[in-house]
């Protein structure tokens, strides 16, 4: 059982954040292998979105887990 105030992420959640985060990073520079170089701006921007965009997904993946605890 948990204890009021403990936090409620559970080591999948965490993992998704890590995967997430890496992926922000890792994702422009993989495209930068196939695509040629790209320039600070782009790769800026493309962090940016695969940073919300997964940001938006892992809350809306784990928002019902995190409400249904006990």
């Amino acid at each position: 059982m948990r204890k009021p105030g403990e936090p409620i992420y559970l080591r999948i959640h965490l993992l998704a954040l890590a995967l997430v985060l890496i992926a922000t990073v890792a994702l422009p520079r993989v495209a930068e292998f196939f695509l040629g170089p790209l320039s600070f701006g782009t790769r800026a921007l493309a962090g940016i979105g695969i940073a919300v965009a997964g940001g938006f997904v892992l809350y809306r993946m784990y928002n019902p887990s995190a409400r249904n605890e006990p």
